[in-house]
Parts: C-alpha cells; structure tokens; sequence
C-alpha cells in the first residue's frame, strides 16, 4: 500500500508526499482519511519555522515524523474510517491526533469513535475542544461569575460555544475583526470590540495569541481576577503589562496547555476520557459556524501559502479526501 501526506519541507514551503505504507499488525488499526482540520495557529507557526528549537521536542505532535523547521509531518485533527484492524474496529469512524494524511496505520488505542450524532466535518474540531474543555477544567467558572473570552479563532470559539451552556452573569466574546460577530449570532453569545468590552471580569480566557490581546485580557479583569492564558507564541517574545495596576489589583496570569490532563481531574480523567467528552459536546450544531472553508487535499500545500499570507482568513479549515 501507498499513503500520501502533507509536509512542511521548509520555512514557508509544504508539498504532498508519497510513501509504502505498511499492513497493521495485532493490535494497531488502518485508517482511510475522510477529513482533517487545520489548526490554524500552531500549524502556521509549524509553516513560517516559528517552533523555537528548545521545545521542539516537547512540542511534537503525537503521530508526528521528522524535526522542525522542517522537514516535518505535522497535525493532530484528523477524521476516518477503520478499513483493517480489531473488529469491533473496523467501519467505525474515528477520530485520531495524526497529520494530514490520506491512509495511515496507529495503535487500536490512539482512536477515538466518533458518535453518530456528529458530522464528519464537525468532528475535526475536537482538538479544538478538548482544548477548551481542558482549560475549563484548570479554571471553571463559578455561579454568576462575569466571564470574557478574547480572541475568537479556533480556541476562543470552542471555549465560548461550551462556556455559553454556564449559568454566567455576563459572558462576552472579544475580537477586533467584525466578521466575529457572525460566528456571535450563530453561537448566541455576545462578540464585542475590544474598546467595547466590559471590565471587572472575575476570568479572563486569552487566546488570540497577540500582545495586544493580552493587554486587554489584563485590563478587563476585576481586582484578583485571572487571566487563563491558551495562546502559544512561538518564538515570539510579547510584552506583558505587568507594570500599572498588575500588582496593587493582585490579578493572575496562568497557563493552560492540552498536552496533559489538568491537575484538577487528573487523578480522575485520562485522555481518552477528555476526549469523548470533546466529542459528545460536538453533537451540538452551534459549532458548524467554526467551520469556515473547505480544501481538497491534493491543494492542501496552496491552502497553507494562502493563510500564511492572509489571503484565506476564517477559523476551521476542513481538508477532504477523495
């Protein structure tokens, strides 16, 4: 067998590769890609040779092969259906966290079935939303608490679609780019400008992955609030506005990161758990408006040219398989 995937071969440059594809043995799966969904932040910053070297390894994805800048084989939003492996297995769809890539083979266990209620092309989003789920989890939001959410890309729209379901006194959606108020009518949850945001938030969910945002999470908190921190910067460097108020108002800043469960449930939730509940909460037809473009794989290496220069704005880019 032959498999075809996507790689960034330097700073700027991806193309589609073709490789033999070994037979799965006892206890791994073959899958057939149906779709995938670029994560649109980490891998530009994979696209432009924006992972800095000391955490590149810390930072692979699961089913990821060679090194950045690059020659690399990155992802982990990906959606199939099993054409060989364990037998309770095979015809299911799944989900697994592996690059963009046409057939592959993995372990039985790295897949997750994906529940009939959901659509293929919304099941790429669980990435997206365990995400979110997970910095729930690092810091829930109480009764009548006064919540905001700035940046509305993938990570902010997955926290407000989930956030919008919290019996919140005040929940607001923060972005500079007036298309976001669409995506605020399609999930019912209010999408102001930043000088339109209110103050004296308990919480702050930051994920915009700009200095800017930051300053205004910042700035929106009541004294004591936190500022859950999402975006990952790459090898940029922002300015934090730890200078004014920061000190005197008390206010935190906190990182939340996917890559393992969080402290408060991890004695009691493994991955996978995380996971299916990522995917139970995709059965909600809010989360289509995160689904903004659509590409054939084969065009996959335009596509990437595209949204590194601006020219395909959006949120979640699906890739489809013929």
């Amino acid at each position: 067998m032959q498999s075809r995937a996507y790689w960034t071969v330097a700073p700027g440059r991806g193309e589609v590769r073709t490789a033999a594809l070994r037979p799965p043995v006892a206890g791994e799966a073959l899958v057939r890609a149906l779709a995938s969904g670029i994560s649109r932040g980490t891998e530009l910053l994979v696209h432009r040779g924006g992972v800095p070297e000391q955490v590149a390894e810390a930072m692979r994805a699961p089913f990821q092969e060679g090194r950045h800048p690059g020659p690399v084989k990155y992802g982990y939003l990906s959606v199939g259906v099993v054409e060989q492996g364990p037998d309770d297995l095979v015809g299911l769809r799944v989900f697994c966290l592996h690059p963009h890539q046409d057939r592959y083979v993995v372990p039985a266990g790295a897949l997750v079935p994906v529940p009939d209620a959901v659509p293929t092309e919304r099941a790429v989003l669980a990435g997206a939303v365990e995400t979110a789920v997970n910095a729930l989890w690092d810091a829930p939001p109480m009764l009548g608490d006064r919540v905001a959410v700035v940046g509305a890309g993938m990570i902010g729209a997955s926290l407000a679609a989930l956030l919008r379901r919290y019996p919140l006194q005040r929940l607001q959606v923060v972005d500079p780019d007036p298309a976001r108020l669409a995506l605020g009518e399609a999930l019912a949850v209010q999408v102001v400008r930043p000088e339109e945001a209110a103050d004296g938030c308990d919480l702050v969910f930051h994920a915009s992955s700009t200095a800017a945002g930051l300053a205004t999470g910042l700035s929106l908190l009541g004294v004591e609030g936190e500022v859950l921190e999402l975006s990952w910067y790459g090898d940029t460097a922002p300015a934090v506005p730890l200078g004014a108020q920061f000190h005197s108002r008390r206010l935190s800043l906190r990182a939340s990161q996917v890559g393992a469960v969080s402290p408060s449930r991890r004695a009691r939730r493994s991955t996978r758990d995380r996971m299916l509940l990522a995917l139970d909460a995709l059965a909600d037809p809010a989360f289509d408006a995160l689904l903004t473009g659509q590409t054939a794989f084969a065009d996959l290496p335009d596509t990437m040219r595209r949204m590194a220069d601006g020219k395909l704005p959006g949120l979640c880019h699906v890739v489809t398989y013929s």
